[in-house]
């Protein structure tokens, strides 16, 4: 009788001896970060598997995040708030499907107009200057049918940003800048795409002008399988590279204080890295990295065997005829959009392909779109209208295939995108 009472006491304390052995598990969780268009988003967050024999769904789990970051104040309804979850599936710790595994990874709804989705915030910060940058980003997940809660990060996986070594620095007079770089694998000789940053990803994080706004794609499958691969090299100035003497912009009709330290890094890293083919270095950059883009090849015609430019800030009525003819026979492709109220093109861009095409320059491209608009289709594809500003979209998803009359560009009567063009162009 008395093994009997021992045995039904043991029994009425077995399920919560469970609840507490869960509600102690260990409560970090592994977050997953993508490049989108518009930046970074927090697409995925993988946990334990919880330890029930329930069948798994998305509906037994809430994802709430807060986003703060000190001494910045957050606009209603985007410093914390429900993550909406899509899916769940097994997984690895990695957050790869595997039915046997001991993960569950969450698939989190993200979108270009949802804040809440971003780790990072473009902000003002204590030296006056506004740029993106990461933030706290801090997700609670709770299985609701156990109580069981993981609110600690334990891991970050960025896999567009794992694949750089984000630990570049280079001085030069006094200027220090840093940069991010990918190697492509293998032996042999490979060209080098340099791609300069806006004017909102300046600072000292190199991690910022990648993902800020998906240049990461420069090293995707896609595009280095274009190249037959290719090194990648992102350099960032601690401000912005348009910074005259005077600390205000230049739009051209003053010298800026970056491009001598800028071009010493470029040439420091081709010498570093002998793989590189000095034949096959092709400059490019969006709006502020547009203005240094076209400022380097004035200075150095002979060194970049192309250049490829969006949302150009460089001011045309500040470019003189000796700097048009300097870079005539320079490859360039253009990339614009006519709803640009920040870089406009009847002030940058179009009076500066027109003037090339004059001078009889060869291989001069400009795309010039009425919008820019959602490429994947998911938010709503050409109804869709990102800012007019951020043409670089065109350029990062390697879309811009035609010329400013409307034709395809071609190369040996093929039509040919932007990146098929870029890998194509030789000194």
């Amino acid at each position: 009788m008395k093994r009997l009472q021992i045995l039904l006491i043991a029994l009425l304390f077995v399920p919560f001896l469970s609840i507490s052995a869960q509600s102690t598990m260990d409560g970090t969780n592994t977050v997953l970060i993508d490049a989108y268009d518009w930046g970074p988003g927090v697409n995925k967050v993988i946990v334990p598997k919880p330890n029930t024999e329930d069948r798994l769904s998305h509906n037994d789990f809430k994802v709430k995040v807060v986003r703060s970051k000190e001494n910045v104040e957050m606009r209603p309804g985007e410093a914390e708030g429900i993550r909406k979850v899509l899916y769940a599936y097994p997984s690895n710790a990695d957050g790869d499907r595997d039915e046997n595994g001991s993960f569950t990874t969450l698939v989190l709804l993200v979108a270009p107009n949802d804040a809440l989705s971003s780790p990072i915030k473009y902000y003002r910060s204590s030296n006056g200057r506004a740029s993106n940058q990461w933030i706290d980003y801090e997700l609670t997940v709770t299985h609701i049918p156990s109580g069981t809660t993981w609110n600690k990060e334990g891991r970050r996986i960025i896999p567009d940003l794992d694949i750089f070594d984000l630990n570049g620095s280079f001085s030069h007079k006094n200027i220090d800048l840093t940069y991010g770089s990918f190697t492509p694998e293998g032996d042999g000789s490979f060209p080098l795409i340099i791609w300069l940053h806006g004017g909102g990803e300046g600072g000292t994080d190199a991690s910022i002008p990648l993902i800020a706004n998906k240049a990461t794609n420069y090293a995707s499958e896609e595009i280095q399988e274009i190249f037959k691969g290719a090194y990648v090299l992102a350099p960032q100035t601690p401000t912005f590279w348009m910074q005259s003497e005077s600390g205000e912009y230049t739009r051209g009709n003053t010298n800026d204080i970056y491009n001598e330290a800028l071009m010493a890094l470029i040439r420091d890293f081709v010498k570093n890295n002998p793989n590189i083919d000095s034949d096959r270095i092709y400059i490019g950059g969006c709006s502020n990295g547009g203005y240094m883009s076209l400022k380097l090849l004035f200075n150095n015609p002979d060194y970049f065997a192309a250049g490829y430019i969006s949302a150009l800030a460089y001011h045309n009525e500040y470019i003189s005829n000796e700097q048009l003819n300097s870079i005539k026979n320079i490859p360039i492709w253009f990339v614009h959009s006519k709803d640009d109220t920040t870089t406009i093109p009847e002030e940058t861009v179009i009076p500066l392909y027109e003037r090339l095409v004059a001078v009889g320059a060869p291989n001069v491209h400009l795309s010039l779109y009425d919008h820019v608009i959602d490429l994947n289709g998911m938010y709503g594809g050409e109804d869709y209208h990102f800012p007019g500003h951020w043409s670089w979209i065109y350029s990062h998803d390697n879309d811009a295939d035609f010329d400013f009359d409307g034709s395809p560009v071609l190369i040996n009567d093929r039509p040919v995108t932007i990146m098929e063009w870029l890998a194509q162009q030789h000194k």
